[in-house]
């Protein structure tokens, strides 16, 4: 009976450590891009008309109808999720003036395609713009081994993009 106990506290501390690891991830990014000074998060609503873009860039429709982002002097920080080959890849990428300026793979949960992780990938992203047809305006080198979780974070940058265009035009 003793093993059990010990068996289920250890099974719930291992959970426990696991959900603060990742909002921790997500902390310790969110204080390196607004310098320690996080902003209290915003939800940005999909209306239908944006619902309809949305999954013209993804291939099918996002999960939530209202995405957080953190937003201060006109530097806003967007945490999307996005399945690379059966599981969700999340990122973070940050936008000031219709530009990527910073993309980070916070959690990635597939058993391949971990490279995209590295900076050398995700140094691609910086810089990009997203054209009047939603496309990101520069070529994103793909990875051997490592397609759908490319191809995951490449429609994560074009959703971001877009998601801070929506808030530009609501709020000039």
């Amino acid at each position: 009976m003793k093993t059990q106990y010990w068996l289920f506290f250890f099974l719930l501390f291992s959970l426990m450590t696991a959900l603060e690891a990742r909002e921790n991830k997500q902390k310790i990014w969110l204080n390196q891009t607004f310098k320690q000074s996080i902003p209290r998060p915003k939800r940005l609503k999909l209306f239908p008309e944006n619902q309809q873009q949305v999954k013209k860039i993804l291939g099918h429709p996002y999960y939530l109808k209202r995405i957080k982002y953190w937003e201060k002097n006109q530097k806003r920080a967007w945490v999307l999720n996005e399945v690379g080959k059966t599981k969700f890849i999340t990122a973070g990428f940050v936008i000031e003036q219709g530009t990527i300026t910073q993309s980070q793979v916070l959690k990635f949960r597939e058993s391949r395609g971990s490279e995209i992780q590295a900076p050398f990938f995700t140094q691609q992203l910086t810089q990009s713009h997203l054209t009047p047809s939603y496309q990101l305006d520069k070529s994103i080198d793909g990875i051997t081994g490592a397609t759908l979780s490319v191809r995951a974070m490449t429609k994560m940058a074009r959703l971001a993009l877009f998601l801070d265009q929506i808030l530009v035009k609501k709020y000039p």
